[in-house]
């Protein structure tokens, strides 16, 4: 039996891909150690988040890997998480110690973004990672007492604010400064102050994700906190009306004009279970169509059911997520806080190392787009085309695409190409089809060079091998 090297199971492990960064555990730097006794193999693989969807995948798809080495009797695969941040983020001496901004926006009141603001953050919290949330709607702050927060905020030695602790989770919000009935009747550039206060003033400490809450609309405080901090990402919070949705694509497009990645929607009041029957009933759905949201060209993130105990836990100051963690809503939560976490570290790994476009040319008969590394990714426009990802493209529910390669135009070609972000290209096509986005990752994964293919095949044939 011949002796176990550490070249060997690193060798195997780069048969192991993350699915949503297309790019093996190896050249990734997820794999932190190897220790080899014997026929017992033992291997630390770090992640980019604790709440990462697929941990138990890859843990697996570990394990079946070292085994195939010749002399292997015992696999142990210990997964740990450190979060990252993007490595573009300039917000040094503003947010010194946060990885990770999102926002959490609407284009109008009523839709339940407060409520997914505060549950998401404590769904993240509860996975491990270290969280703080901002309550920066100014003008109808609730998160305090979503939380049970109470008190004036306090401040250090040197000045800052002291964030409150509820939940796992830091919070500061406009409700702690300000009485209950106090109302806010400030002017946009007097929120926007505020706003700036929060952010340059308050001491999170190192955190994980600061969740912002923001007012609903597309105003100064929302301008505001994007020229202040870099954003990461942003989600939007909407029901499944086209009043709602129509008014919440405003918000989509304005985080596009100041390139902010838009992760993608959040249904909320997307479904009643009958409590009798156990039947869903999406009763805000409209009859016989699509959702309103369905061709913006970005993902549908989770469905948050229409739950009384949610209301009431919120005005007893309990995310549902705590108070109720076997509930649909809690559950809908947990898998919501995976997808977004997975969603901002394929936002900062995409920064951190799997290359940034340099130049992109589609004149010729092939989209050629040149990476900061030196490769070249050639793309047929058909195939591109093809496979575009958006809600219109491919069923949201069951993953099944829409499009056929066939029925596209041989000759569809780009006419317009764009920058969404540090993250993505949108193309528009010259079949008028605008609504996809195709990610820096995704875009070398889908590489057609004679290099990249010989790849593909060499792993596809490890792959065979491994299962026989």
């Amino acid at each position: 039996m011949s002796q176990i090297q550490e070249a060997d199971v690193v060798r195997v492990l780069r048969n192991v891909q993350d699915p949503d960064l297309h790019r093996d555990i190896v050249s990734l730097g997820f794999v932190k150690k190897v220790d080899i006794d014997g026929g017992k193999v033992a291997v630390v693989v770090e992640l980019t988040t604790p709440a990462c969807p697929v941990k138990e995948q890859l843990r697996g798809e570990c394990e079946r890997w070292i085994r195939t080495i010749d002399g292997v009797t015992d696999v142990h695969v210990e997964m740990t998480a450190q979060v990252r941040g993007p490595a573009a983020q300039s917000t040094g001496p503003v947010l010194p110690g946060v990885k990770n901004v999102l926002a959490v926006a609407s284009g109008k009141g009523g839709v339940g973004k407060s409520t997914v603001a505060v549950n998401l953050a404590a769904a993240l919290a509860d996975a491990g990672a270290s969280v703080g949330l901002l309550d920066a709607d100014v003008y109808g702050p609730s998160v305090a007492h979503m939380v049970g927060g109470e008190g004036q905020p306090q401040q250090n030695p040197q000045g800052m604010l002291v964030p409150f602790d509820a939940h796992g989770m830091k919070f500061m919000s406009m409700g702690m400064l300000v009485g209950d009935q106090s109302p806010v009747v400030w002017r946009g550039p007097m929120a926007s102050s505020l706003i700036q206060q929060f952010l340059t003033k308050v001491d999170w400490g190192e955190i994980d994700y600061l969740v912002v809450d923001l007012p609903p609309g597309t105003g100064d405080v929302q301008l505001t906190l994007t020229q202040t901090a870099e954003l990461t990402g942003a989600i939007i919070v909407t029901t499944p009306q086209d009043v709602a949705s129509e008014v919440a694509q405003k918000g989509l497009k304005m985080f596009g004009t100041v390139n902010v990645p838009v992760l993608g929607v959040v249904e909320n009041m997307a479904y009643f279970k009958c409590g009798h029957c156990d039947a869903r009933h999406e009763i805000f759905r409209p009859r016989g169509g699509d959702k309103p949201f369905a061709s913006w060209g970005v993902p549908v993130l989770g469905a948050i059911p229409i739950e009384p105990e949610l209301a009431a836990l919120g005005d007893e100051g309990t995310p549902v997520v705590k108070a109720a963690p076997d509930s649909d809503t809690a559950a809908a939560f947990r898998a919501l806080a995976q997808t977004v976490a997975s969603g901002l570290s394929t936002i900062a790994m995409t920064q951190a190392g799997a290359g940034m476009p340099t130049a992109i040319d589609a004149d010729g008969p092939l989209l050629q787009v040149t990476w900061d590394d030196g490769h070249v990714s050639r793309h047929n426009f058909q195939r591109l085309r093809f496979l575009c990802s958006c809600a219109a493209c491919v069923d949201e529910h069951t993953g099944k695409r829409k499009t056929v390669l066939e029925f596209i135009d041989p000759n569809v070609r780009p006419m317009k190409i764009e920058q969404s972000g540090r993250y993505a290209l949108q193309f528009t096509w010259s079949d008028k089809h605008d609504t996809g986005l195709y990610t820096f990752t995704r875009l070398r994964e889908l590489c057609e060079c004679e290099s990249c293919a010989a790849k593909e095949k060499q792993s596809a044939e490890s792959s065979r091998g491994a299962a026989r």
